[in-house]
């Protein structure tokens, strides 16, 4: 409100923290000037939670006071423990929303519902498990039980086998993706659809388990990171191995991305491009080997506005071209290739200058997109869609999904073989001309990494992901994992932040952090390949996990839910 929040920074506390008024707590100085327990409001808040109910029961207070303080200091501890319970005791109180992740933020959510108490409710997840650590996956189920037994009913999108087996009652969709989805397939509880024939089927008896390969890949070199201490990290030292796929583990808020994008990736960045180290990041960053270039994979989009599209992405749209362009009517037109481009004005349709939807600006809401009327969302005027590849004009080859094209072109190898990778890695169902802004974050990291292996260099690459598998079923993970050591397999090093128990036990090298998360975390709790992990006595959550795992699935039929 106006009367608390800085008057400089009007309560935002800066770009980054430094507004020189309040010093990054957004509070105005007569906020900041009451104290309890022996900490002004902005102190108290920067507390993680387990930290938090520590101090509230310290606080002692005397006379009257008391009875003001319990009812207070009741409902602050139980929703603190709220979000202990949904696995974010490593947040401070104090993080700004902007900063948390899709999966953070939907705990969040999820911790403020556990606190109201309310009953009969229809509550509908998608995916809460992103970026949890098994362990944290645990308790998340424990909060997702507590709102059912209270009388509500609880929807969960989700592919994460331990959260698959713990439900009352499973619905899967089929038997593909896209097109080839929508159908109900198998249903019931996860006993009887681990009898199914179909991809959940074969998750839940067990068929995706595989343990680490047998001969292990020969590192060519190495990165040594000495004394890294960014936010939470401890002055750990850690080696990379170089022409590896090396897994980077941890329970949730263990330092992970930390180490992996904000220390790793921007310092080796920085040494390749001849620059000073970032400060505070390093005490010394040395490579043996040689690393021609840095690919951060993340989960941005490949465009930000309809215009773009995964086609023209991966470069498959000027291979597609040049085919219109060398058909008979195009020849006798003299279209050139440039014709089929929608960017260009002798080919695009006049009234959405080639982005198939106009946009609708909507007074006291968000902008929408609606298909043209005069191209019906085609993108080329008429003149340019006389023109036919096989009956297809290009907007029609535009809406082709990839598996479908790959079928349409499988006699032009160019254009078969980026169809085939983009099917490759469980995307076959995405159309074409789909504008890019559409694509989930998993979708447009999978779609960079095909638009890098369809990228010849003889540069040796270090690529850098974050929990590529969000959103995957288990069988595409396979197919992600076949990806990346094609990869690795051209001289390329893949560095992979990732939860999945699956894709850990196919990696060449794993580096878990911990023990815990937050300021519990950042040190090194075991580095080496995932046979050693899997060892009786490795020490973390991880190699507890990961065993469990390899070991064989639990009964089904044995559960409470069967």
């Amino acid at each position: 409100t106006e009367r608390g929040a800085c008057q400089r920074c009007h309560g935002t506390g800066g770009e980054d923290g430094d507004c020189r008024a309040c010093g990054g707590t957004r509070l105005r100085p007569e906020a900041l000037a009451w104290v309890l327990g022996g900490k002004n409001i902005a102190e108290a808040v920067a507390q993680t939670p387990v930290e938090f109910v520590e101090w509230l029961d310290e606080i002692e207070v005397e006379g009257g006071y008391r009875e003001v303080l319990e009812p207070l200091r009741s409902e602050a501890r139980m929703r603190s423990e709220m979000l202990i319970q949904v696995g974010l005791d490593y947040l401070r109180l104090d993080r700004s929303a902007p900063t948390l992740s899709g999966g953070e933020a939907q705990r969040v959510r999820l911790a403020s519902q556990l606190g109201s108490n309310l009953a009969g409710a229809c509550y509908v997840l998608d995916e809460p498990t992103i970026g949890l650590h098994p362990r944290d996956t645990e308790k998340m189920l424990d909060a997702l039980r507590r709102l059912r037994d209270r009388g509500n009913t609880v929807v969960v999108v989700e592919h994460d086998e331990q959260v698959l087996r713990e439900a009352d009652h499973v619905l899967e969709l089929g038997p593909g993706g896209g097109e080839h989805g929508g159908k109900i397939i198998a249903k019931g509880t996860p006993a009887a659809v681990a009898r199914k024939p179909t991809a959940t089927g074969k998750l839940l008896r067990g068929e995706f388990i595989a343990g680490p390969a047998a001969e292990a890949r020969v590192s060519t070199g190495a990165i040594r990171m000495s004394g890294a201490r960014f936010r939470n990290l401890k002055g750990m030292d850690v080696e990379i191995p170089l022409g590896l796929l090396v897994c980077v583990t941890g329970v949730s808020g263990s330092g992970k991305s930390t180490l992996v994008m904000d220390t790793l990736g921007e310092c080796l960045q920085a040494r390749l491009a001849g620059k000073k180290l970032p400060s505070g990041r390093l005490r010394a960053l040395d490579i043996r080997g040689t690393v021609g270039r840095v690919r951060v994979v993340d989960h941005e989009p490949i465009g930000r506005t309809p215009r773009s599209t995964p086609a023209t992405y991966i470069g498959l749209w000027n291979h597609l071209r040049r085919l219109l362009a060398a058909t008979q009517e195009a020849r006798a037109r003299g279209y050139g290739p440039s014709r089929f481009s929608y960017n260009k004005p002798e080919g695009q349709c006049p009234g959405c200058k080639g982005f198939g939807l106009v946009k609708v600006e909507m007074n006291f809401l968000p902008d929408v997109y609606q298909p043209c009327e005069l191209c019906r969302g085609r993108r080329f005027n008429t003149e340019t869609l006389g023109v036919k590849y096989h009956g297809l004009d290009a907007g029609q080859i535009l809406d082709l999904s990839f598996s479908s094209a790959a079928e349409m072109f499988s006699a032009v190898p160019a254009a078969r073989r980026l169809c085939e990778m983009v099917c490759d890695i469980g995307l076959g169902y995405l159309r074409l001309g789909q504008p890019s802004p559409t694509l989930s974050g998993g979708e447009a990291q999978r779609i960079k990494l095909v638009e890098e292996l369809a990228s010849p260099s003889s540069l040796p690459a270090v690529f850098l992901l974050d929990e590529p598998t969000t959103g995957l079923h288990a069988q595409d993970v396979e197919r992600l994992l076949d990806v990346l050591h094609r990869i690795v397999e051209r001289g390329h090093t893949a560095v992979v932040i990732e939860h999945n128990l699956q894709f850990i036990s196919r990696a060449d090298w794993i580096i878990d952090l911990g023990p815990e998360g937050g300021e519990g975390g950042g040190r090194v709790v075991f580095e080496g390949p995932p046979a050693m992990l899997l060892q009786p006595g490795a020490p973390g959550y991880t190699a507890e996990a990961l065993r469990r795992h390899v070991s064989g699935v639990p009964s089904v039929s044995g559960s409470r839910i069967a």
